[in-house]
């Protein structure tokens, strides 16, 4: 297969490289299956370019990013220091099972686990031969771990994690779905780029990918169908609220919400014209979006409006996660506490 590549037409204007090194889709991988090389330990992890985050149930934090730095915090942020870890690849996505177990993923097919609630990883999965990357996990209590990637790729968990069963996701059509007009570049694509995949609470699975594509699971991801997209973009993150809300960020600040478990959507005025690329709901209920230029979206209505904030550095952002002492940004200047206003 000829390597596609992944920054579409749509993206000109826009600080492509900046991007691509944000969501790990420039070098989708090392030619030849090399064994891997660890990471080196770097005084300036902390302030080096983080794509991922994630947050265990008790409060410890992970953050990811290039030549496979993970970094740990057990104060809620105040201090980070970095794990070992087997593989120096840019890693991009990253959750808990419990506060011991947990995963993160990323170039070369790499699939790293923890026991130790982020202290140390292994390699349960790496393969760069197959040249391309993973690009986001999803972990739920019950052990289920679900990974997606590009062209396509799924990645289900077996054998309680130890292993996991590489797939493509074909998609059936909904019999109720209309015909998506997108770009003319991406009419015959047929293994678009999985960029995000996010858990409802009813355990439903939706996907988002590249060119408009949205998908939903029923099953734990077994089968999968074909969303109706409101938008023939990409989309970089997706997020779900209770059991039927899903929400939808992509290019030049396109943000759309669906009250139906994504049969419907309606486009949501973001004040904004950069890409967006990570969301997170805290606990008391607002919800956050973060993307390139410093921009952060911030709704305390449900979903319904954002208002929008800015970092002052205007560093691009890539992911957002709950700290037990507020929201965690990570991006091109590392891993910050994100500052809020308290909820009136």
């Amino acid at each position: 297969m000829t390597p596609r590549l992944p920054i579409r037409r749509a993206l000109s204007g826009d600080n492509c490289w900046a991007l691509a090194a944000l969501l790990g889709l420039i070098g989708v991988s090392a030619l030849g299956a090399e064994p891997p090389v660890a990471a080196a330990t770097a005084p300036l992890a902390i302030h080096s370019l983080l794509t991922a985050a994630a947050s265990a149930p008790g409060g410890a934090l992970v953050a990811a990013g290039e030549r496979g730095h993970i970094l740990l915090s057990r104060d809620g942020g105040n201090h980070w220091r970095q794990a070992t870890v087997p593989v120096d690849v840019l890693l991009t996505g990253a959750c808990f099972v419990n506060d011991r177990v947990g995963y993160v993923v990323g170039h070369d097919e790499s699939i790293l686990s923890t026991a130790d609630g982020g202290e140390s990883w292994q390699i349960v999965h790496f393969a760069p031969d197959a040249r391309q990357p993973f690009l986001d996990v999803s972990c739920a209590a019950d052990g289920d771990v679900l990974v997606v990637g590009a062209y396509a790729t799924l990645a289900r968990a077996e054998n309680q994690g130890h292993s996991f069963r590489i797939s493509e996701l074909i998609a059936a059509p909904l019999v109720t779905a209309r015909k998506v007009a997108r770009m003319d570049d991406d009419a015959e694509l047929e293994q678009p780029h999985l960029n995000a995949v996010a858990r409802a609470a009813d355990g439903l699975l939706y996907v988002a990918g590249e060119g408009g594509h949205l998908y939903r699971s029923d099953d734990g991801g077994s089968h999968w169908i074909s969303l109706p997209s409101p938008y023939a973009g990409s989309f970089f993150a997706v997020l779900t609220i209770g059991e039927s809300t899903v929400l939808a960020a992509g290019l030049r600040g396109h943000l759309y919400r669906s009250d139906d478990r994504g049969l419907h959507w309606t486009s949501i005025e973001t004040g904004s014209d950069v890409l967006l690329d990570g969301a997170t709901v805290l606990p008391d209920g607002r919800i956050v979006i973060v993307g390139l230029a410093g921009v952060v979206l911030v709704s305390d209505d449900g979903g319904h409006s954002f208002k929008r904030l800015r970092m002052a550095d205007r560093k691009g952002l890539a992911a957002v996660a709950v700290g037990p002492q507020g929201p965690i940004v990570v991006g091109e200047n590392g891993a910050r506490r994100l500052t809020l206003e308290k909820r009136n």
